[in-house]
């Protein structure tokens, strides 16, 4: 029996059967080509290293021009976007794997050198705390200060969710196996279910009901093209760019979760305040937080945020969540199922080459070695 046994128990999610609990988390890299927001072969190289993951949940990928705010970021919601990403998928299918794609807008998280000089849209006119990620694409980069959001207009929703309608369908034209909706990180549908960011008085804003609304027609959206069981959302009650915050997230993602439940969606992908967030918060209060999530969802709750593998597997043996997600970690160690099941060794990951550049500290991180797989 593998060390961390508790994470390799199969799973049923989305119609699919997977081997192990261990997800790939989603990881933003800015590798991808700014002309068309493209994915490359060593896109497909990445992702086919870490092909052992019950499911790859992709790096967020936006499902508009508006919906981007960092350079280098991939898009899904043109033809060519779609073509460039199937090299992805066949890569990851063809060694057995699973993929879903992270459908994202960033809403105020963005500058306007990505919008042709338009200000970025939010829940409500807002400027996010600290800087926008430009890369080479603005001559103080590469970064910058957010600049001030404007309020996206009633109106313009029904637009939004024609965008991400057609990000769905460039998915399946992908050959994704599902999608998830990035509902979470202080993103557009995050800025409008947090009341510091949210102050609308329409059917949008002011009480948690209405807060949650965007939310609930996104998935609205996702759901005219693709079966509820091709669908995973993703929340975060706390952290995220920018500095948004929520006067009492325990009842506002309370909410949001038991919205999204009894629609027979494939996962809800919670990350728990840690950390990586720079805000970790009361531990009574976290586990209030996610036991109350976990508890108002009726499906495949999987839990993020900064896990070591053991904790990860008693979470599952405890019945707190069904599967963990794991970001660095699966970044510094594409065969991570493989070292959770021996308890190791780890690579660390290098800092330095998070974001843009090509394949170092992307497709050489080594797996393990012969003499290491003897010695487990």
């Amino acid at each position: 029996m593998p060390q961390n046994s508790s994470l390799f128990e199969p799973l049923s999610l989305g119609g699919l059967t997977l081997p192990n609990r261990i997800l790939m988390a989603p990881l933003t890299r800015s590798r991808s080509i700014e002309d068309g927001h493209l994915q490359t072969p060593l896109h497909a190289e990445y992702y086919g290293q870490r092909a052992g993951a019950g499911l790859i949940v992709s790096e967020a990928t936006q499902i508009s021009s508006e919906g981007q705010g960092y350079a280098w970021t991939p898009g899904t919601y043109t033809d060519d976007q779609a073509r460039s990403w199937r090299q992805v998928t066949d890569a990851v299918h063809a060694k057995g794997g699973r993929i879903f794609a992270q459908l994202w807008h960033v809403g105020a998280i963005s500058h306007p050198v990505f919008h042709d000089g338009a200000a970025p849209v939010s829940s409500s006119a807002w400027t996010p705390k600290g800087q926008a990620f430009v890369g080479d694409l603005h001559p103080e980069g590469p970064t910058v200060p957010y600049v001030a959001a404007r309020a996206l207009e009633t109106d313009e929703i029904p637009r939004l969710l024609d965008d991400y309608r057609n990000a769905a369908r460039a998915a399946l034209d992908a050959r994704f196996d599902g999608v998830e909706l990035h509902a979470a990180n202080g993103y557009l549908i995050d800025q409008f279910l947090r009341s510091s960011v949210n102050t609308r008085d329409d059917l949008y804003g002011g009480s948690v009901e209405n807060r949650v609304r965007l939310l609930t027609e996104a998935l609205s959206a996702l759901l005219d093209v693709l079966p509820a069981e091709k669908v995973g959302v993703r929340l975060s009650p706390t952290g995220g760019p920018g500095g948004s915050s929520d006067a009492d997230p325990h009842e506002t993602y309370t909410a949001a979760a038991r919205a999204l439940a009894c629609h027979g969606l494939a996962y809800l992908h919670v990350i728990r305040p840690n950390t990586h967030q720079g805000n970790v918060g009361d531990t009574k209060d976290v586990e209030r937080i996610m036991t109350g999530m976990r508890d108002a969802f009726d499906g495949v709750f999987v839990a993020n945020g900064g896990f070591t593998p053991g904790e990860a597997a008693a979470w599952v043996a405890e019945g707190r969540a069904d599967a963990i997600a794991f970001g660095r970690l699966f970044l510094a160690n594409p065969d991570l199922p493989e070292r959770i099941a021996q308890d190791g060794p780890y690579n660390e990951a290098d800092k330095s080459t998070f974001y843009g550049g090509g394949a170092k500290g992307y497709t050489d991180y080594p797996g393990l070695t012969a003499e290491e797989k003897a010695a487990a």
